[in-house]
């Protein structure tokens, strides 16, 4: 990723919310992750928002096979979001999917967040979390999420509409993708 793209769809991200449109996305559903990918990716990738169409893998790990992407992703969003594992498990196996060709770290991370909100009132203080321990247990979690579960938990806040609560946490989702140097609170 360029510096000019990462640094765009950052501010892409922090537009997303300023605007309010955030609150108009669907939540927990694959088409409001759509959403979001392509408001943080779109002008700026050509397949922003798009459902990817070929197969994928990172650091040795294959993503859902891009053939049978599309049943994996209805499975997913009929997955229940009712309590705290509910939600980390939903999310969790969208990250195994991995629908796009590019950012579905930074886009999923704020489907998460949205999907906490509505659900539970709350969304994560990401700057809260470790890069080094939170990529670890993102890369153990489709065997087990009880890591990734206590990693996050505590990080919980009310405080949903707080402005640096939710930019510091966009800024810290581009710090774990490697895209910009470490947040300070």
């Amino acid at each position: 990723m360029s510096s000019s793209i990462d640094s765009q769809s950052l501010e892409n991200a922090k537009a997303l919310y300023e605007s309010g449109r955030i609150e108009s996305v669907s939540v927990g559903t694959t088409q409001g992750l759509c959403e979001i990918h392509k408001a943080l990716f779109g002008g700026l990738y050509d397949f922003a928002g798009k459902i990817r169409e070929k197969n994928i893998s990172k650091g040795g790990f294959r993503f859902a096979h891009a053939l049978y992407l599309k049943e994996a992703l209805a499975a997913i969003e009929k997955m229940p979001e009712t309590t705290f594992e509910e939600i980390i498990a939903k999310y969790v196996e969208m990250n195994v999917a991995h629908p796009f060709m590019e950012g579905n770290g930074r886009a999923t991370r704020i489907w998460l967040d949205m999907i906490l909100k509505k659900r539970l009132g709350k969304v994560i203080d990401w700057r809260l979390i470790d890069k080094d321990k939170y990529l670890q247990a993102m890369e153990r979690s489709p065997i087990n999420d009880l890591e990734l579960r206590f990693l996050l938990q505590p990080a919980l806040t009310e405080k949903i509409n707080d402005r640096e609560v939710i930019f510091k946490g966009i800024e810290q989702s581009y710090y774990y993708e490697g895209y910009i140097k470490p947040n300070t609170q």
